[in-house]
């Protein structure tokens, strides 16, 4: 009996990571544990915010106890903002940083980066968005200039592809199949590379002299 797979779908998530101020010396393997779990990073920078942006950053914990330590903490030198992507970013993310209490993640999740890089409930080494929709607001305060455009997804993916990739696809495929190139992938990648559709293309503007 035939077997039917379920068609391929897009979905790209993208979600905001902080490494906070005092690991911000483990930044190289922090971010080589990002890229090994799967993680594209999208942007990167790296700042020092003021009490005051701390405090509209984390407005959502205004009034509790720990809102001054947490701002304080937050404000206390320069942190790594970045935004990563991948497929379920926001919750594969929340996953790898494991509980927001560092003492509890030793206990209960010892190989999550907050029990590696934590110190207790208030220095827990990094940052992750809540959710999709926390994600954007958090991103677009630290990157103010990123424009979050949709993300295609089912139908919409679909109509993508269909429309634009696979045709430019088969058509890279069909030469390959003529031209027989002893390294097929990068003489592939390369036609690809020459023949994107939406490759920039520079518009020649006849000025007076060349029209006479």
């Amino acid at each position: 009996m035939q077997m039917l797979m379920p068609e391929p779908q897009i979905f790209v998530e993208r979600t905001l990571a902080l490494i906070k101020p005092d690991v911000v010396d483990k930044e190289e393997e922090i971010e080589d544990c990002i890229l090994r779990s799967g993680f594209l990073i999208l942007q990167k920078r790296k700042l020092q915010l003021s009490p005051e942006q701390c405090s509209n950053f984390y407005a959502d914990q205004y009034g509790k106890v720990f809102f001054p330590n947490l701002t304080a903490y937050m404000s206390s030198g320069p942190l790594v903002a970045m935004v990563l992507a991948r497929h379920c970013a926001v919750s594969y993310w929340k996953e790898l940083l494991g509980p927001s209490n560092s003492i509890r993640a030793k206990r209960t999740h010892p190989h999550s980066l907050r029990a590696i890089y934590g110190t207790d409930d208030l220095r827990n080494a990094l940052h992750g968005s809540l959710s999709i929709s926390t994600a954007e607001r958090e991103i677009q305060f630290m990157f103010p200039e990123v424009i979050l455009e949709p993300v295609p997804a089912g139908q919409r993916a679909r109509d993508y592809l269909n429309l634009y990739v696979k045709p430019t696809l088969l058509a890279g495929l069909t030469a390959l199949c003529k031209e027989k190139p002893a390294d097929p992938m990068t003489w592939l990648a390369d036609w690809l590379i020459e023949h994107n559709p939406n490759k920039p293309r520079l518009q020649h503007h006849i000025t007076e002299e060349e029209h006479q």
